[in-house]
């Protein structure tokens, strides 16, 4: 996999019967997503966005329910009046996988356009 072709790529199915990244696999890939930082169990991806108002949380929130459905892999969100946590982890396999840092990389993407 090359090093910038995160935002190329498209999450894949996963039913579980893989092991998660390894702690080299995750370090290569987080220097890709800025800002994005791990659990101290290194099983989930998360990242915190402040913003001027609520309608810009919102306008957020929804352009990330657009990647999400998109990838068909779904982060936890935690959000109020002027911030948005999004925390990625793949459930079936008690980890983390590809697919949460090809999410983590678009929606960081998704900072120029809101």
């Amino acid at each position: 996999m090359k090093q910038d072709s995160l935002d190329q790529q498209h999450c894949t199915p996963c039913e579980g019967g893989i092991p998660p990244l390894d702690a080299q696999a995750t370090a290569s890939l987080l220097i890709q997503v800025p800002g994005w930082v791990l659990d101290s169990t290194h099983t989930t991806l998360h990242r915190e966005f402040q913003f001027k108002n609520f309608f810009h949380t919102m306008s957020f929130v929804n352009a990330i329910a657009h990647v999400a459905n998109q990838e068909n892999h779904h982060p936890d969100l935690k959000l109020g009046y002027n911030y948005c946590i999004i925390e990625y982890s793949t459930h079936a396999i008690h980890g983390l996988s590809l697919n949460d840092f090809i999410c983590a990389k678009k929606i960081n993407a998704l900072l120029e356009i809101v």
